[in-house]
């Protein structure tokens, strides 16, 4: 089996020593996406379009891993209130109709520059 990185600049760019994703056989690793704002590069504003931001991200390194939003098996949500998991359930929930991932949401005491959700996934590569 090969492994190989996922870079993508549609997706915002690894805050760190880290890639964006790893493919490796069938499975697609995806690191966790803060909610960056990619026409300004900033944090987006609240926990709705923090969420929003952040499940785009994460499409955007799938797609380039050769993986879909529909073949995620699973996720981990990392929340820095949870007073905000309604909200951020909602939005969630939209990305996943039908079938929805297994997952795992856990709050933090803190995430980089300050995100108030970052998410991660587990998927399986379209053939």
């Amino acid at each position: 089996m090969s492994r190989s990185v996922i870079a993508t600049e549609d997706a915002a760019p690894a805050a760190g020593p880290y890639s964006q994703g790893i493919a490796f056989g069938n499975l697609v690793f995806v690191s966790g996406q803060l909610p960056i704002d990619l026409a300004t590069g900033e944090l987006a504003e609240g926990i709705v379009a923090q969420t929003k931001a952040s499940l785009s991200n994460l499409e955007a390194v799938l797609v380039a891993g050769g993986a879909s939003i529909a073949s995620v098996v699973k996720t981990t949500v990392f929340l820095k209130n949870m007073d905000d998991f309604t909200a951020m359930n909602d939005i969630y929930a939209k990305s996943f109709p039908g079938s929805a991932p297994a997952r795992s949401t856990i709050e933090v005491a803190r995430l980089p520059k300050g995100a108030l959700v970052e998410i991660e996934a587990i998927a399986a590569r379209i053939d």
